[in-house]
């Protein structure tokens, strides 16, 4: 008898400011690679903006990134978005905020969820989809996705702790979307951590590429340019109500 593939939950976390088609398809992407390993099935996926405390330079609430992020997975079946992170007075950091989601699917693996505070957004990750991940007590297990950039953050002096790089590719894994110019394989080559736990990161290569960021997106906007068909229409409206990132389309 063949044993059930053990479950999947993709955790992308980030500004989103804001969510790009990007984004989005680096979730297409992870779950394509991962199910074609054979070896897991993806069944889900979560966006966690950063909270207002991030203070980054020109980051846009929270609020109004949670809306936008909600509006660009409607298409979706399976990808969510997931506010805890945007609702925390402080800014969290990345092992925090998986070591949290992990909680939760563990709680609904024990029948014991007991749901987190969050904004009311129609489609954020519920206790009915956690519980829904249950299926022939096999375990769901979370990793991060993320860009090659974010890999290659890790050898940046003092932005990450060490135990907590550890922690992450150890317990939880990466996917990592590599990007044209970017070679995460000897990124990984060349560090002793992530060299140990390379079994654990993934490396899915986008062949068809694109260089859509948030920050061109910004900048068009500011200019008044089109950004149609970088990020979802329902985006592109909601900015232009809220009059975001300079602009001026009505």
């Amino acid at each position: 008898m063949n044993l059930p593939q053990p479950k999947v939950v993709l955790l992308a976390c980030g500004s989103f400011n804001p969510v790009t088609n990007m984004h989005l398809r680096m979730f297409e992407l992870a779950k394509d690679h991962l199910n074609k390993l054979g070896k897991y099935k993806v069944v889900s996926g979560i966006m966690s903006p950063v909270s207002d405390a991030y203070e980054k330079n020109g980051l846009v609430s929270s609020k109004h990134r949670c809306e936008m992020v909600q509006l660009a997975v409607k298409t979706s079946d399976w990808i969510k978005v997931d506010t805890w992170e945007a609702e925390q007075n402080a800014w969290t950091e990345t092992r925090r905020v998986l070591e949290h989601h992990q909680n939760v699917l563990n709680s609904a693996e024990n029948d014991t969820l007991r749901p987190s505070k969050r904004t009311k957004i129609d489609g954020s990750l519920s206790s009915g989809d956690v519980n829904n991940l249950r299926t022939q007590n096999s375990a769901v297990y979370l990793k991060l996705l993320c860009g090659a950039d974010l890999l290659e953050s890790f050898a940046k002096p003092g932005l990450w702790k060490d135990d907590d790089v550890t922690e992450i590719v150890s317990k939880y894994g990466l996917v990592v979307i590599s990007r044209e110019g970017s070679n995460p394989h000897k990124f990984i080559y060349e560090s002793d951590v992530l060299s140990k736990y390379q079994n654990n990161i993934f490396i899915v290569t986008e062949w068809i590429t694109n260089d859509i960021s948030a920050t061109k997106v910004r900048r068009a906007l500011t200019r008044g340019d089109s950004v149609k068909y970088l990020i979802q229409d329902a985006v592109i409206d909601y900015i232009n109500l809220h009059g975001l990132y300079g602009s001026t389309n009505k």
